[in-house]
This record gives structure tokens, sequence and C-alpha cells, in this order.
């Protein structure tokens, strides 16, 4: 797909008039969200409050129902879509409104959590303007922003002539496989949109705003290593050689040696089981392992995940990787299988256009401008798998922190700011240039 923002964008950024402040339009954006934060945070608690662990089905169709709710309530036209039931996945919520002739917007945000059922930290608690709950921050509050964006553009009769997609994903945070089918709506939906916009939650350091253009992929590695089993008095020996533990060593030494370093890779290593008898299951990261030490160990297994900046990178590293795995020890052999994931979201013109836009839009409301967020400070995400097919933004949520953890919070005062951010981004981006 051609990226056709960069260029009229490019244009854009040559007018001074939005940078300066905002609109008529923009002004009754902002005057109606500002009446509207208590009516937010109250859908905000009333999500939090349903507990939607990814392996809790029920869960994250009690959160979509309630989404489906208000997209329906905008003019949306929704749709459950089910995953097939050996995923054991709860299904995904679209909402479509197509008409128009402007740019074409996916929305993404996801309706489950890390928390499951059976958790302890349960339920919306608010303590003036910071509230904690279990997907307060990833990404309950990323989902209402999306839904108040639209109301506010609702609000000035402008929704109506923007075509979008919003993408509600029920497994975000532990995708049913293979992600081919998981990920296959939101895909399309991709290919579809001219932007893709993200609605995790925004970052806020260094007294300064960040935006997010950039995110790494997430994807995993299995190596497998086989040697001879024999007493170990004759480890080393020509008939017996150096045993698995010892080529499993070289392999993980020469990666760290010889393939780290380049910039944005990361890979490591999680887990490893090694001995005379080894089991392993990489579903559930666990494995069993039974040796001796006068006996020259016959197996070893190791998983690990890998991080990138690109497909380039990723391809380029694996080759590597694979080449390092094939020079082996005496008596020794190894392979190394890689499995899809979560491909990168690369930092593209398009990508830093529109952050240039929603930076012009901080300092119109006040906040000053936003920085290019480090990739490294941030994880695989949804929008990765649109980001090959659009201009793509991410981070456009509130302020939290603690995600993942009994300790997740959300500033409450953020929320305002986060739907009008992308209200205004989406309604300036709307007018601002023709599609083919």
């Amino acid at each position: 797909m051609i990226k056709r923002i960069v260029a009229a964008l490019l244009v854009f950024c040559t007018l001074p008039a939005f940078a300066a402040g905002l609109d008529a339009n923009e002004q009754r954006m902002v005057d109606w969200i500002d009446a509207h934060a208590d009516d937010a945070i109250a859908l905000l608690e009333e999500t939090v409050n349903i507990s939607s662990g990814t392996m809790n089905p029920a869960g994250v169709r009690e959160v979509g129902a309630v989404m489906r709710r208000e997209l329906d309530a905008l003019g949306l036209e929704t749709e459950w879509i089910e995953l097939p039931p050996e995923m054991e996945r709860g299904g995904h919520l679209f909402g479509r409104q197509l008409a128009g002739n402007g740019p074409k917007f996916v929305l993404i945000g996801h309706l489950d959590t890390v928390f499951e059922a059976d958790e302890a930290f349960s339920g919306f608690v608010r303590d003036g303007d910071v509230a904690t709950g279990p997907g307060i921050d990833d990404m309950k509050s990323g989902n209402v922003v999306i839904v108040y964006a639209l109301k506010a553009l609702q609000e000035i009769g402008a929704l109506t002539d923007i075509p979008v997609v919003v993408a509600y994903t029920g497994d975000e945070e532990k995708p049913g496989k293979p992600l081919a089918v998981t990920r296959a709506p939101l895909i399309e939906a991709g290919m579809w949109a001219d932007i893709g916009l993200g609605f995790e939650s925004a970052v806020h350091y260094d007294d300064m705003d960040w935006g997010t253009i950039a995110r790494r992929s997430s994807s995993s590695w299995l190596l497998e290593v086989e040697g001879r089993q024999a007493h170990s008095s004759g480890v080393f020996s020509d008939d017996v050689g150096a045993g698995a533990i010892f080529e499993a060593a070289r392999i993980l030494n020469a990666f760290y040696d010889e393939i780290r370093g380049d910039e944005y890779l990361t890979f490591n290593a999680g887990t490893i089981q090694g001995g005379t008898d080894v089991t392993f299951d990489p579903e559930q990261s666990r494995g069993t392992t039974f040796g001796k030490t006068n006996i020259v160990p016959r197996a070893v297994v190791v998983q690990g995940g890998m991080r990138t900046i690109s497909q380039e990178q990723t391809d380029r590293t694996r080759a590597a990787m694979a080449e390092v795995v094939a020079d082996n020890l005496p008596h020794t052999s190894a392979t190394i299988e890689f499995s899809e994931g979560y491909p990168p979201m690369f930092p593209t013109d398009g990508n830093r256009l529109l952050l240039a836009e929603l930076s012009a839009i901080n300092e119109a409301l006040g906040r000053g401008p936003m920085g290019e967020l480090d990739p490294l400070r941030r994880g695989a995400a949804d929008v990765s798998f649109v980001a090959p097919y659009t201009d793509a933004l991410a981070g456009l949520g509130a302020l939290g922190r603690g995600g993942h953890t009994p300790n997740e919070q959300l500033d409450l005062t953020s929320m305002p700011l986060a739907i009008k951010r992308a209200a205004i981004l989406i309604y300036r981006l709307s007018r601002e240039y023709e599609t083919d």
C-alpha cells in the first residue's frame, strides 16, 4: 500500500494554523470531553470490575458486551468474531463505520488482561485522582479512550464522514495459535486502513510526553542439543566427545559473543533442561531433567525469546543463530527452530509525521512537544499487525503504571487528555488529505 499520508502531511506541516491552537470544532470537543470526564471514568470502572483474564473467555465476552453496547450507541456496525473452540479464547469485538471518503482508520484495543479469575487483585478502587484495578492501565482505559474520542467526534457531526474500524481483540496478553488465524481480522483491517492507532498507555517521563512510532517484535526459539551418552571418564575423548551440555554452552556463549550487540536486538534464553533424560513442554515452559555427574549428558533443551525492530533484522539474526548451531563440537548435534510471534512495528517516515501531528496537538493543549520514544522501552502489541500496511502510532491511551502487577494504577486526570489528543488527531487527519 502506498502510504499517502506522508506526502499529505508534508504539505500540512507547512501550515501554521493548527499548531498555534484549536479551531472551533476542536474546542467544542475539548469542552464536551471535559464535561463528560466522569462518564468516561464510570465506563472504565464498569469494565475493570469485570474479571477478563485471557483464559477466562466468559469474562472477555462480558467486557466485550459492554464495549459493544457503546459502539452500537455510536452507530457502528458491530460483530463478535468467534475463534476456534480448541483455542479456548473468548473472541474479538469489531465495530465498523465505513462511510466517508477520507482516510480510513483502524483503532486498536484489547478486552483481556493478564489477571485470571482466581487472582486476589480484583475490582476498581479509587483514591482521589488515582485508581487501581486489574487491566486499568493495560488496557481498559485505552478501550474507553477510543469510545469517548468517537463520541466527541459524533458531538461535532464529524464521525459519520470518517471511515473507521474499532478492533478490540480478546487475547492480546496470550494470543491463541496460530496467529495467522487469531489475527486475521486485524490484519484485514490493517490492509484496508490508511492509519493505524494503538491505544495502550501513554508514556511520560523526564517531564515530557512521548509518542510511540516503533515497537519491537516478539518471537521465540527452541534449541535442542544431542550428545553421546557415556561414562564421564571418557568425556572429551575421540570416542565420546563433549556431551550435550558443553555443546549447548558453546552455542549460547557464541550467541552472546558473536550475535549480541545489533541495535534494538535482544534475545533471551528463558529456560534450560539438560541431562541424561529430558522432557520439556514449550506451551507450558515446564520440563524435567535427570542426570548424574558420572554420565556424559545426552540431551539439552533451551527455550528463548527474541525481539527485533524489523523483519530484516529478524531474518538476519535467525540466519546467524542457525550458523552457530550448525558448527558442532565432536559427537554432538543441534537444531534450532523459530516460532512466529508478534511482528515489529518499524519507525517509518509516515509514523514520524503522525507523531509530529500529535505533538502539535499536545502543544495546543498546553503540554509541550512530544518526543520519539525509544523502542527499547515498549514491548510488542497488536498495532504491529497493521503497521506493515498503514502509517501507525501507538501509546494513545491514558497515563498509568504498574501494568501486569498487583500495583496497576491509572492517573484519572489523564483520561480527558488522552481522549482529547485522540479525537483531535483523528479529526485533523480526516480533513488534511485525500485518499486515492
